[in-house]
Formats: structure tokens, sequence, C-alpha cells
């Protein structure tokens, strides 16, 4: 009990430190109000470490990271993205162990299947699962859009000055968007013509064919020969988690350092100036959110706050790293220790949801065709939303699982329906903003079709309390 108040007193010692530090001015302009700032910020880290922090798990101390990290954000404006090199260093650090993650446990995953009946049904569930929720997080957002109609209360000033500050970045999206194979290309490529350029590009769709190929090939061969094969794989997983697992305690520091750099740079005043599309964007997230734990409930009888407990700390790096597959190893340690999912279906199903399920991004397609459709007074037509539901599902697909690919797949939604190219930089200043929540989105439903298809599958073992 003394424990517990002690660090309900220290959390609220360092939530008015912090609050006096921002009160002071954001960013303050006067050298010395940022130096009294600092030792004020200095001062709520030292009294957290020393009680609400102390003996915590790494999610706790992540969230902690990330609310002291905007603050930071909001104190030093610009001048905080100096401390971005950290978050980037660790971002490349699970980076550098997701190809080898990926391929080493889909094909394990694969491999252990053994009866191709069996990987079709999974698969096909898998699929089928991601599908459904495509389309009904478009729809969605469309329905959002037009009954708020967050593109009606933009002042032209406002207008005017977004697109001459990203009005370069714009165009220089839609000229990626340009250079962009078409669907029959895209299909063809993802049968890979060299395996270790697949390798060397990161093309992750290649990646996940050749592991998904060699371990049907394996299945099919005799299993006391492929018995090293396999063992060897495992090791490569093992090691590869083990990776995980030590940099992971860095993340605190790296979700500090990464929050602090987007809300300087960004800061508050162009989110304030789209605060209806963002709240828009964000509350059809939160639905989407809301609703798998639901849908997991109610298929498997998986208690809700319990999922939501357990998918937690791959939320919080989703929302640091911007990037499905930097987070997958957390994703799929989440799934297997906290949920309860087998290892044979989480090295199958998540593998794929890193790089195929993006219903956050989807969403966000949705609103944000309709958004800029309102600013230059569009009105369109039921066929047009039902090509944005269209596209925005096949253009999410095969999107990879990193920062700022939503933009790239906005471009092909907005071409689709004849919408002004130059609107999305209307949206790019809360571009990173929103990509973080949608993040979340895209992490969370890749357990919530993995406990869902193990459940299914009687492969879901939930751990005892």
């Amino acid at each position: 009990m003394r424990r517990h108040l002690k660090r309900i007193v220290g959390g609220l010692v360092a939530i008015v430190l912090c609050g006096t530090a921002l009160a002071l001015g954001t960013p303050a302009d006067a050298s010395g109000t940022k130096i009294l700032q600092t030792a004020l910020l200095l001062a709520a880290v030292v009294t957290l470490m020393l009680t609400t922090l102390r003996k915590t798990g790494v999610p706790t101390q992540i969230f902690v990271g990330l609310i002291l990290g905007a603050a930071a954000g909001l104190i030093y404006g610009p001048d905080a993205a100096v401390i971005r090199p950290v978050g980037t260093a660790f971002i490349r650090l699970i980076k550098m162990v997701v190809i080898p993650l990926i391929f080493a446990s889909l094909l394990i995953g694969v491999a252990s299947l053994g009866d191709l009946r069996k990987l079709g049904r999974i698969g096909g569930k898998t699929f089928g699962f991601y599908i459904a929720y495509y389309i009904t997080a478009v729809a969605l957002g469309l329905f959002l859009a037009n009954t708020i109609k967050p593109g009606s209360n933009i002042p032209q000033n406002v207008q005017d000055e977004l697109k001459a500050s990203y009005g370069e970045s714009a165009g220089a999206q839609a000229m990626r968007a340009e250079e962009r194979p078409g669907l029959t290309d895209v299909l063809v490529d993802i049968i890979p013509d060299n395996p270790a350029g697949s390798f060397v590009e990161a093309n992750m769709l290649q990646i996940i064919f050749f592991a998904m190929f060699m371990g049907v090939v394996i299945s099919l061969l005799d299993k006391k020969k492929m018995k090293p094969v396999i063992h060897f794989f495992e090791a490569i997983n093992d090691i590869m988690v083990k990776i995980v697992e030590i940099v992971i305690k860095t993340a605190p520091y790296a979700v500090f350092a990464l929050i602090a750099a987007v809300v300087g740079t960004f800061g508050a005043d162009i989110l304030m100036s789209l605060v209806r599309y963002v709240a828009v964007v964000v509350g059809g997230l939160s639905i989407l959110a809301f609703s798998y734990p639901a849908v997991v409930t109610l298929i498997t009888k998986y208690p809700y706050f319990k999922f939501w407990k357990g998918i937690y700390p791959a939320q919080l790096i989703a929302f640091s790293t911007c990037s499905s597959s930097a987070t997958l190893p957390v994703t799929m340690e989440c799934a297997e220790e906290n949920i309860g999912v087998s290892d044979e279906i989480s090295s199958f199903v998540l593998p794929l949801g890193a790089t195929i399920n993006m219903n956050g991004t989807a969403l966000y397609q949705g609103v944000t065709a309709i958004f800029i459709a309102q600013v230059y007074g569009m009105n369109l037509g039921l066929g047009d939303q039902i090509a944005i539901i269209l596209t925005a599902t096949l253009a999410s697909i095969g999107a990879a699982g990193a920062p700022a690919m939503g933009v790239l797949m906005l471009v092909i939604v907005l071409k689709q329906v004849g919408i002004p190219l130059e609107g999305i930089a209307l949206i790019l200043g809360v571009e990173r903003i929103l990509d973080m929540f949608r993040t979340i989105i895209n992490v969370t439903g890749d357990v919530a079709a993995a406990t869902v298809i193990a459940y299914t599958e009687k492969e879901l073992h939930p751990p005892k309390d």
C-alpha cells in the first residue's frame, strides 16, 4: 500500500513539474526560461525514476517516455529534433531483425502446418478477416467524412499557407505514384527472379512469397531429411527474438526522442488548424480500435480488457515507430506470450498482416479523399465513393509497413476519382501524427486476426493469470 502511494505521489509531483514547465511558454524564446524548463523536466524525470517507475515493466516506461517526449517537444520546439538520432537508431536496430525474423518464422510456420489443406484453410481465413475489415474501415471513413464534413471549415488563408508549405512535398508524392507499377505488374512482381535481391531491397512481398513457397516444399519432402533445415531456421528465429528482447529495453529513451522530435517539428498550431479533420480520422480509428477486442471477445470469449492489456506494448512501439514491420517482433511476442496464440499461427498470420493488413491506412484514405474533395467544393457521387472503397482496399494491400506509405497510396485513390493531387499539401503537416495512430490500428488488427484464427484452429491457449 505504501509503495503504491509513493508511486501515485511521485506521478502527481512529476505532472505538476511538467505542467509548470509548459506554463512558462511553448516554445520559450528566452534562454533563461528554457534553462528553468529543462531543470523542471529533469526534476520530473528523476522523481519518476525514484518513485513511479521503480520496478515497473518496459511498457509503463515507454508510456511515460511518450508523455515526457511530447512535453519536451512543446518546450523546445524544432530544437527537439536534435535528439531524433536516438529514436532512429532504435528503429534501425528493430528493422535489422525484421527480414530474417519474417523469413524464418513464416517458413517454420508454413512447414509446420504440414497439411496443405490446413495451410489453404488458414490462409483463406486470414485473407477473409483482413479484406472484411478493409471494406469496413474505408466505408466507416467515408460515412464519418460525409456526416461531419471536416473539409467545409478550412479558411482560405490556412489553405494557402498549407499549400505553400507542403506543395513541393505533395508534388514529389504524386511523381512517386506515377512511377508505381500497375496491379498486374505488382502481382507478377511478387515472384522474385532473384531471392537474394529481394532481401537486399527489403521487398517484403517477395520475401513472404519465397518463405511460404519454401515452407510448402519442405512440408512435402522427407521429414527426417528436413529436420536439420527446420532446426536451423528455428535457431535463427530464436536469435532474432532474443535480439529484440535486448533492444526493447532501450525503447523508453527511443520513444522519448521520437515523440519529442515530431511534436517539436510540427507543433500544435498546424494541428489546431486541421482539428476537425484530425478528429474525424482519429475518431474513426478509435472506433476500429475498440471493435477489434469486441470481435475477439464475441468469437473467442477472450476477455475484452485482457486483450487490450496483452497487446499494449506492441501498440506503444507502433505509435512511436509508425511502422507495422518494425513493430512485428514485439507484436509476435505479445500475441504468443500475452494472448496465447500458438507459434504456428502467429508465425504465419502476423508477418502477413504486417505487410498486407493496413486497415487504419484504408480508413485514413477514405476520410482524406472526402476531406480534400470538400475543400475543393467537389460533390462525389455514390459511384465515386464505391470506387474509393475498392481503390483504397487494393492500394493498401501490399503497401510496405513503413512510415509515410499511406500518403503514396492516397495519391492512387485521389487519381482514381479525379480529386486534385495538390490537395495532399493540406494534410502533410499532420501526416506523421496520423501515421502514429493508424499504425496502432494496423497492429491491433494483426493480433485480433491471429487470435480469432488461432481459436478456430484450436491453437489459442491463454496464459493463466
